[in-house]
C-alpha cells in the first residue's frame, strides 16, 4: 500500500530538486490548460489515506514521504503512525525557502510535470532515477530506517540557544526527549551543510495549515503571481505546511530570526537560525512586477504575455521570455515574421495543415515574403520560437538532459596563451614586473587549462574558480550536451508534441523538422547552457556564504579572555611595533611604540619590561601581519631568558585582518578621537582576544578574513548572511545594557542604530538600567521592538551595583514617564526595582511561567543559579516529565525547557565559555623544524570549500585537505556538518608533506581535541 505514495514523492523530488531562482528542470510559460493543471488541487487520494494530520492538504505533488507504519516507537501514537516529515538535503533548499517568506515576493519553483501522459510515461523512471539525482532529498532512505518516531532536532551548533551546557541533562527525563542512543545514522558529506532534522510529532495536530484569510489576501495581492506560496515553500522546504504557515506569519509580523529560533521553537518546528535565515539572491515576484510595468509602459503588453510572465517560477524562466522585449536588444527573427502576419499561417501549419498553401502569403516586393522559400523561413522562425517556450516541450529536453552525461569544461583562453608568449619575451621591456604579475596570474588557473567534470560531480569551489578565469579571460567554459540529446529531442517533438493534427505535404513536414532543429540549435541549447551555468554558480555560492557564514560564527563565539592585564602589539619594521596596554575590562591603559627590529633592542626590552612590571601584565597578543614572525621571536628569546621574572609571561598570535581599516573607521575616531590610528591597531588587536565579539562586531565581517572567493559571490546575499549572522551570535551571547559598547547594541535583534543611540543617550542621561522594563522608557522603544529585544538584554547585578555607587537614579526614573506624550502603554509605571529574572535568558513574555515553576519546585528568583535550585529543579523533573510539568503551567515543552535553563544557569553564564580560547605559548618553532610523519597540535585558523587552514605556530598555516578529514576522526557531534571543522577548533595532525619554496604544508586529522 505504501509504494504509491513513495512513487508519487520520488516524481515530486525529482522536479524539485533544484534551486528556486536556477532550476532548469521548470517550464518558461504556461498556456491556459498548463496553468490550470498547475494549481494546487487537494488530492483525497494520496492525502486522505496516507496522513491524518490536518497538514494534509496539500498537493499531490507536495505529498510527505510516509513512513512505514512497521515499528512505532513511542507507545503513545495511536492506531495509524504520524508521517515523518522528510528533511532538506542541502543549504540550497533552506535558502530558497527563507527567501519566500523573508520577501514575500521570493521566487518560488515546483518542477511538476504538466501532461498527463508525461507522468505515466516516466513513473518507472522517477523511481530509477531517484537516487541518482544530486539534490535528491536523501533522507527518504534514512526515514525508513528511522520509522516514525519523534525526535529532537539536532543544532548544528550547539549554542543557538542556552541550553548548550544542558542540553543532554534533561535528555532521560520525561517521554518528550529522545536520548542520543536513537539517534538515526550519521552520515557524512562535504558537499552539502548538515542536514535538518525536522520533528514531526502531535504538536502538529490542529496546527492551522493556511494563513488568516485577511493575511492570505494581502499576502497575495503583494504576490501576483499564478502560484500558491505556501504550497511552493512546503514542496521547496521538505517540511509541514503548518509549519510554512507559521513561519510566513511570524516574518509577516516582522519577528526577528534570532527571537522566532529562541522563543517560537514550537511554531518553527525547532529549525535553527540558518534554515530560517538564510537569503535568497533573487526576488522574483518584485523583477516580475517591474517587467511587466516596463513592457506595459513600451507598450508590448498583452494578456498572453502577462500570464506566462507571472507564471515564471525562476529567474531563468523570467529572464528567457522577457529577454526578446527588452530594450536595445535586436528584433527576433520570430517578432519579425509575426510582424509580418505570418504567425497565422504556422497556426494553421499545426491545426489543419492540408488547408495551407504558403503560395498564397506570398507578397512580391515585400521583404520577407517575396518567395515561398522566405515565407517558409518566417514560419519556421515563429514554430521555433513557440517550441523554445512551450512548457511540456522544455520540461522534456530537461529530463532528457538529467538522463545524460553533461560535462562542463574549460580550456585556456587564446589570449591568455598569447599574453603568457609575449610574457616569456618580455624581458627587455621597461615593466617586466607587470607582465610577470599577468603570468602569474594566467598560472593559478592551470588546473583548470585542460578540465572536463560531470555537472552534477563539480565542486563549488572549482566553480568558482572557473567563473573567475573566465572573467579574467584566461578560461574559456562551455557546457556539453550530448549529440543523443538532440536526436532524441527532434525525434520526439516530431513524432508526438509538434506532430500536425491532419495530413501534412512533405515540404510542410520539412518546415517543422527545420523550424525543431533550429529551435535547439539557436534557442533551447543556449538556454540550457545558461540554466547550468547559473544553477552551478549559485549552489556555489550558497556554498561558500555558507562556509562564511559558520566561519564568522566561530570566530565571534571564540571564548574571551577575562581577568587579567593584555599587551596588545601591532607589529611593523620601520615604523616600529605598536603597544597597547589594556586592563581587564578592555580599558587602555598606556599606549606606546617600540623598536625592536633595530639597533638598541636592549633599550627597548628594558622599556618593555617597565612597562610590564608597572601594570602587571602577563599576557601578549600579536597581530599576525608584518613583521609578526620576527616579533614572536624576540619575545620568545626574553621569555626564555626569564627576562620579565617575577612574571610568568605568555603570548599568542592573532588575527589582524580588518585592524586597520577600523582604525581609520569613524567608530574607532569616536571611541578614541586623539588617538594615532596604528595605535588603535594595536588596541583592537588586544580587544581582539579580551572580547572577541565586542570587538569584531565594530568591524565588517568581511574584512576578518574568513572564508573564500568572497569577492566571487554576490555581496548583497553575503552581505545579508554575515549581518544575519552577527546579529544571532550576539542575541544569543546576549549583552550588559549596562556596560555595552552602542556598536554591539546595534547587532541585538530589534535593535538598530537609532534604537542603540537612544538606548545610550538614555543611560548617559539617567544612570543605569534598572529592570528590563524601563527599555520601554527609551524613545522608539515600542511595543514590538521591546518584544524582539529583551530577553537578549540583560541586567547584570553586579555591574548594577557598581554603577548604584556614582548614580541617584529614582529621580530620573519617576520622571521620565511624563515625558512621554500618552502613548497609552508608555504612561504605565514602571518598577524601580532589581527583578532577578533579567540577568537569564528568560523572556519577560513568560516571568508569570517561571515564577509558577520556582513555585511548584519550591525555590525562589533570588536562587537564580545556585546548587540549591538546580537540585530541586533535577528532582522535580525526574518525577515528572518537562511535557507534564508544561501542561500544568500552560506553556509549551520548548517555552519550560528555557525557563529551567535560565533558573539553572550560574550568574554570569556565558554560552561562549564552551568554545576554545586563543592559545598562549612561550616558545617558537620554525617551518625548517618541521619533518614529515611529525605529529602537533594546532589550532583551525580558516575552513575552505576544499579543506581547513590549521595554525601550527610555524608562521605558515598547514592545509588538511578535505579528503584526510574522514568520518572515524571526527566526535559525533560534528559529523553532520559539511567540513566538520571549523575556526577555533583544536586539533591533532601528522605532517604529510613540507614545500618550504611555496610555503605549504599538507597535515593529517588524527582527531579533535575536546
Amino acid at each position: 500500500m505504501m509504494r504509491r505514495p513513495r512513487k508519487t514523492t520520488a516524481k515530486a523530488v525529482k522536479y524539485t530538486e533544484v534551486d528556486s531562482d536556477l532550476s532548469i528542470c521548470q517550464t518558461l510559460s504556461s498556456d491556459d490548460e498548463d496553468c490550470k493543471e498547475w494549481r494546487p488541487e487537494p488530492k483525497p487520494k494520496a492525502s486522505s489515506k496516507t496522513t491524518r494530520a490536518p497538514a494534509t492538504g496539500e498537493k499531490k505533488a507536495a505529498v510527505k514521504r510516509a513512513a512505514k507504519p512497521k515499528e512505532p516507537k513511542e507507545p503513545k501514537v495511536p492506531k495509524e503512525p504520524k508521517p515523518r516529515a522528510p528533511r532538506k538535503p542541502a543549504a540550497g533548499r533552506k535558502t530558497q525557502a527563507t527567501a519566500l517568506l523573508k520577501d514575500p515576493g521570493a521566487s518560488g519553483l515546483v518542477g511538476t510535470k504538466r501532461k498527463k501522459s508525461d507522468e505515466s510515461k516516466n513513473d518507472d523512471k522517477a523511481g530509477k532515477g531517484e537516487g541518482e539525482k544530486l539534490k535528491d532529498c536523501p533522507e527518504e532512505e534514512r526515514a525508513k530506517e528511522a520509522g516514525p518516531s519523534t525526535r529532537m532536532k539536532e543544532e548544528r551548533v550547539s549554542f543557538i540557544v542556552s541550553e548548550a551546557h544542558q542540553a543532554d541533562r534533561w535528555a532521560g527525563e520525561g517521554s518528550s526527549v529522545v536520548k542520543k542512543e536513537e539517534m538515526v545514522e550519521e552520515d557524512f558529506t562535504f558537499g552539502e551543510p548538515c542536514l535538518k532534522k525536522q520533528k514531526t510529532s502531535g504538536a502538529c495536530q490542529g496546527q492551522q495549515t493556511a494563513l488568516p484569510s485577511s493575511t492570505a489576501h494581502a499576502l497575495r495581492n503583494e504576490l501576483n503571481m499564478n502560484w500558491d506560496m505556501i504550497e511552493v515553500l512546503s514542496i521547496l522546504t521538505c517540511v509541514e505546511r503548518w509549519v510554512c504557515v507559521n513561519i510566513v506569519k511570524l516574518l509577516r509580523e516582522e519577528n526577528t530570526v534570532p527571537f522566532m529560533v529562541r522563543y517560537r521553537k514550537e511554531m518553527i518546528n525547532q529549525m535553527d537560525a540558518d534554515a530560517v535565515r538564510d537569503v535568497q539572491l533573487v526576488s522574483l515576484a518584485k523583477k516580475t512586477q517591474s517587467v511587466i510595468q516596463t513592457l506595459k509602459k513600451d507598450g508590448v503588453l498583452t494578456a498572453e504575455l502577462e500570464k506566462d510572465l507571472r507564471s515564471c517560477r525562476s529567474a531563468d524562466e523570467l529572464d528567457h521570455v522577457y529577454s526578446p522585449y527588452k530594450k536595445g536588444s535586436k528584433l527576433t527573427k520570430a517578432r519579425r515574421a509575426k510582424a509580418l502576419g505570418l504567425e497565422e499561417a504556422a497556426s494553421i501549419l499545426m491545426e489543419t495543415p492540408h488547408t495551407l498553401d504558403l503560395r498564397a502569403w506570398v507578397k512580391p516586393g515585400t521583404e520577407g515574403l517575396s518567395s515561398v522559400e522566405e515565407v517558409a523561413t518566417g514560419v519556421e522562425h515563429i514554430l521555433a520560437d513557440m517550441i523554445a517556450k512551450d512548457p511540456e516541450t522544455l520540461t522534456y529536453v530537461k529530463t532528457s538532459c538529467e538522463n545524460s552525461f553533461v560535462t562542463i569544461q574549460s580550456s585556456v583562453s587564446k589570449s591568455a596563451l598569447k599574453e603568457k608568449e609575449q610574457g616569456k619575451s618580455v624581458k627587455d621591456q621597461k615593466k617586466p614586473g607587470a607582465q610577470q604579475n599577468k603570468n602569474k596570474d594566467i598560472d593559478k588557473f592551470h588546473l583548470y587549462f585542460d578540465y572536463t567534470s560531470n555537472i552534477q560531480r563539480i565542486q563549488p569551489h572549482q566553480t568558482l574558480a572557473i567563473n573567475r578565469g573566465e572573467s579574467l579571460k584566461i578560461l574559456t567554459v562551455k557546457v556539453n550536451i550530448p549529440d543523443r540529446v538532440k536526436s532524441d529531442f527532434t525525434r520526439w517533438c516530431i513524432n508526438n508534441r509538434w506532430k500536425p493534427k491532419t495530413f501534412a505535404k512533405g515540404e510542410l513536414h520539412a518546415i517543422i523538422k527545420n523550424a525543431v532543429e533550429d529551435s535547439y540549435k539557436r534557442l533551447i541549447l543556449p538556454f540550457l547552457t545558461r540554466s547550468y551555468r547559473t544553477k552551478l554558480t549559485s549552489a556555489a555560492e550558497k556554498e561558500s556564504i555558507a562556509l562564511f557564514v559558520r566561519n564568522l560564527r566561530q570566530r565571534l563565539l571564540v571564548c574571551p579572555v577575562r581577568g587579567c592585564v593584555i599587551l596588545g602589539v601591532d607589529p611593523g619594521y620601520r615604523h616600529g611595533c605598536k603597544l597597547a596596554i589594556l586592563s581587564p575590562t578592555s580599558q587602555i591603559l598606556h599606549t606606546d611604540v617600540v623598536y625592536l627590529h633595530n639597533s638598541g633592542q636592549q633599550k627597548e626590552a628594558e622599556k618593555l619590561r617597565h612597562l610590564m612590571l608597572k601594570y602587571s601584565c602577563t599576557k601578549v597578543v600579536i597581530g599576525n601581519g608584518t613583521a609578526c614572525r620576527e616579533t614572536e621571536s624576540f619575545f620568545a628569546d626574553l621569555i626564555s631568558k626569564r627576562f620579565f621574572q617575577p612574571l610568568d609571561l605568555s603570548y599568542c598570535i592573532t588575527s589582524e585582518a580588518g585592524a586597520s581599516i577600523y582604525s581609520v573607521s569613524p567608530e574607532a575616531v569616536k571611541e578614541m578621537p586623539d588617538m594615532d590610528p596604528n595605535l588603535r591597531s594595536a588596541v583592537s588587536i588586544g580587544r581582539r582576544v579580551q572580547d572577541p565579539m565586542a570587538e569584531l562586531v565594530k568591524i565588517d565581517p568581511k574584512h576578518i578574513g574568513i572564508g573564500t572567493y568572497q569577492h566571487d559571490v554576490s555581496s548583497g546575499a553575503l552581505k545579508a548572511a554575515l549581518d544575519g549572522v552577527v546579529q544571532e551570535c550576539v542575541s544569543f551571547v546576549g549583552v550588559d545594557i549596562n556596560i555595552c559598547s552602542e556598536t554591539l547594541m546595534r547587532h541585538v535583534a530589534g535593535l538598530n542604530v537609532g534604537r542603540a543611540r537612544s538606548i545610550a543617550e538614555w543611560r548617559e542621561q539617567n544612570g543605569s538600567f534598572i529592570n528590563r522594563e524601563q527599555l520601554k522608557l527609551v524613545k522608539g522603544m515600542g511595543p514590538k521592538t521591546y518584544q524582539q529585544c529583551a530577553g537578549f538584554i540583560r541586567i547584570n547585578p553586579q555591574t548594577l551595583h557598581s554603577a548604584q555607587s556614582t548614580h541617584h537614579l529614582a529621580p530620573a526614573v519617576s520622571e521620565k514617564p511624563a515625558a512621554k506624550k500618552g502613548k497609552g502603554k508608555a504612561c504605565v509605571n514602571i518598577p524601580t526595582s532589581f527583578n532577578p529574572l533579567d540577568q537569564t535568558c528568560i523572556h519577560p513574555e513568560s516571568y508569570h511561567v517561571a515564577k509558577r515553576f520556582l513555585s511548584v519546585v519550591g525555590g525562589s528568583a533570588d536562587q537564580i543559579g545556585s546548587a540549591g535550585l538546580q537540585q530541586c529543579v533535577e528532582n522535580k523533573v525526574k518525577t515528572s516529565s518537562v511535557e507534564e510539568l508544561a501542561r500544568t503551567m500552560d506553556t509549551t515543552p520548548e517555552t519550560l525547557k528555557l525557563i529551567i535553563d535560565g533558573l539553572t544557569q550560574p550568574p554570569g553564564f556565558d554560552i561562549r565559555q564552551n568554545f576554545g580560547q586563543a592559545d598562549f605559548k612561550q616558545g617558537i618553532v620554525s617551518m625548517s623544524d618541521l619533518r614529515v610523519g611529525a605529529v602537533l597540535t594546532g589550532r583551525v585558523d580558516n575552513t575552505a570549500l576544499f579543506g581547513a587552514f590549521v595554525d601550527i605556530g610555524v608562521g605558515r598555516s598547514g592545509l588538511i585537505h578535505k579528503s584526510n578529514i574522514s568520518l572515524d576522526k571526527l566526535p559525533v557531534s560534528q559529523r553532520r556538518r559539511s567540513l566538520a571543522l571549523g575556526p577555533g577548533e583544536r586539533v591533532e595532525v601528522r605532517v604529510l608533506n613540507v614545500d618550504p619554496q611555496r610555503g605549504r604544508i599538507g597535515l593529517d586529522l588524527i582527531r579533535v581535541l575536546q
